[in-house]
């Protein structure tokens, strides 16, 4: 009998992440207490204002289908916030594209410039649906690794051994999920120079760009110069600055060539974003300064998480956990355990019921990630849980 599944659908790998998520849901829906810190999704309410936009937009009837690029009022403000907030330059609507969730947008870029041959490279640890769409593509994911050593950033030197003729495209996530990690504006510089010089393009995905701490700033690659911009994608969107995770509108900031054959891709796909949802979008671009405080007072909280977990983790025997500068997440390397990260990620949802991703599904099995997109009361109760946990291994229970 022929196979009824394509050579795509047996070969990709569920999300692990969404996985951790759906069986802490199901074990909390048979009314067990579980502590969650796999979903990376803020646990704030999307902004009012944002909201009584979409739902105008509802009672008014925009309910219709879209350009296949965005609602083309939405994209204006998109380029206009490219120009003037990150600095980009000669930014047009055209340029922009609006997508049904910062996945797709990535999942769009790679498809319209990856191809069976091509090389991709993925630093290591990474998000972990990079490597599934660029297998999607055709394309070879080529990873490099970085470590808490280097605080998660891969080097330069590591990157230009990992280049090839074929190399076509480098994935770069900062701030990023799973590590929170932020690379500086020299270190990106010396990415860009030589993406020039081997010519080869960037997805930038700076879906997590508000969301810096320590004083650190996440700078897009793409700023550098005209060169730069005319190789480098910028994958976003509003899910996580804005709490807009189920409204899924993603953003790509693309050249033109580029930014024409995503437009036809997603026409042929998912035709385009859902309409009203777009409507909120724009009130959040039309109120920048309203949205920049909404954006700080969930940053506020999310940096006051970080430390206090950063701290929690370290001071338990046998964790050690880098200071993370962005997103919100922390990686912790639990290697000493003598566990793979599944193992001790499965034992530790089953005898203490708590939900974290093993670093595995990221490319790096000797840590794990936790968000600490959580409330107080979650974190705390998590705190206790994973210290009593660490300690049995520790005695060897």
């Amino acid at each position: 009998m022929k196979s009824r599944l394509s050579t795509w659908a047996k070969n990709i790998s569920p999300s692990p992440t969404l996985a951790v998520d759906a069986k802490a849901k199901a074990l909390k829906a048979a009314g067990k207490d579980v502590c969650g810190f796999g979903t990376g999704e803020p646990d704030f309410d999307t902004p009012t204002f944002i909201k009584d936009a979409c739902a105008s937009a509802l009672a008014k009837g925009c309910t219709k289908y879209l350009q296949s690029s965005g609602l083309p009022e939405l994209r204006s403000a998109l380029a206009e916030f490219y120009q003037n907030e990150k600095g980009l330059k000669n930014i047009k609507a055209k340029n922009i594209i609006v997508s049904p969730g910062g996945k797709f947008s990535c999942y769009l870029a790679i498809m319209a410039v990856c191809s069976a041959g091509d090389e991709v490279i993925i630093p290591t640890p990474y998000w972990v649906s990079y490597p599934e769409m660029v297998k999607l593509s055709g394309a070879t994911p080529v990873f490099v690794e970085a470590t808490d050593a280097t605080d998660f950033k891969v080097t330069i030197e590591a990157l230009e051994k990992a280049i090839t003729p074929n190399t076509k495209l480098l994935i770069i996530n900062s701030p990023s999920n799973p590590t929170g990690a932020v690379y500086s504006k020299e270190e990106l510089e010396k990415i860009a120079k030589l993406a020039i010089e081997k010519d080869f393009l960037i997805l930038s995905d700076e879906i997590y760009e508000n969301l810096t701490y320590d004083n650190a700033t996440a700078t897009s690659i793409a700023t550098f110069s005209e060169e730069v911009q005319s190789r480098t994608i910028i994958a976003s969107g509003f899910s996580k600055s804005y709490a807009m995770t189920g409204w899924r509108l993603g953003t790509v900031c693309a050249p033109d060539d580029i930014a024409d054959a995503i437009t036809d891709l997603q026409s042929q796909t998912s035709s385009n974003a859902t309409s009203f949802a777009q409507y909120g979008a724009l009130e959040a671009m039309k109120n920048i300064e309203k949205s920049k405080e909404a954006i700080e007072f969930m940053r506020k909280a999310f940096d006051a998480r970080r430390l206090k977990m950063y701290e929690a983790l370290n001071a338990i025997e046998g964790v050690t956990c880098a200071r993370a500068q962005g997103a919100f997440y922390l990686f912790p390397n639990i290697s000493s355990f003598g566990l793979s990260s599944t193992e001790f990620c499965e034992r530790l949802l089953e005898e203490e019921l708590m939900a974290i991703v093993p670093g595995f599904a990221f490319g790096a099995d000797d840590y794990v990630r936790f968000s600490y997109a959580v409330s107080d009361e979650v974190m705390n109760k998590g705190i206790e849980r994973m210290a009593r946990f660490c300690k049995r291994l520790r005695e060897g229970k």
